[in-house]
């Protein structure tokens, strides 16, 4: 009997591991494409993310509504694309993608797990943000697609 009882808490024990590790990717300090740290005033160029599309893990896990109630639509990796670190505090910030016209969306996380989405911007399907009182500390980007695993190049300008 006690020898049953032994793969089971084996089991158990490799299922909590397992679920732990799941869950790290979303919580990680670690980006998909890299980090970018900024303080006002910075130039436009030095603000420009790169990278691709492609995930099948939807970004409604991580939140249903950012703080607007704006919907959180779309697909990504687990891991977030990006993360950009403000050195300050910033009273506004635009996050502009360009992926040649890809129907896409932008999640980001940031202090105290503050989310902010984006989708469509007017006519244009690429995703956008335009928020006011973005706080200094670590903000974790998600590039998603309206549809799981398109693959797409984009970049993200980051202006004030």
């Amino acid at each position: 009997m006690l020898f049953n009882q032994r793969p089971n808490l084996k089991n158990g024990a490799l299922l909590a591991a397992i679920a732990a590790i799941a869950a790290l990717p979303v919580l990680a300090e670690t980006a998909n494409f890299g980090t970018l740290t900024l303080s006002r005033g910075f130039a436009a160029p030095t603000a420009v993310l790169r990278g691709s599309t492609g995930g099948s893990y939807s970004l409604s896990a991580i939140a249903n509504a950012d703080r607007h109630k704006n919907k959180c639509l779309g697909f990504a990796t687990p891991t977030p694309d990006h993360i950009i670190v403000l050195q300050e505090n910033f009273s506004k910030l635009t996050l502009q993608l360009n992926s040649g016209g890809k129907d896409t969306t932008l999640l980001v996380q940031g202090p105290g797990n503050a989310v902010r989405c984006g989708d469509d911007i007017g006519q244009n399907k690429d995703a956008g943000i335009l928020d006011s009182d973005w706080q200094a500390g670590s903000y974790r980007i998600w590039v998603g697609t309206v549809e799981p695993g398109v693959k797409s190049n984009y970049t993200i300008s980051v202006q004030e």
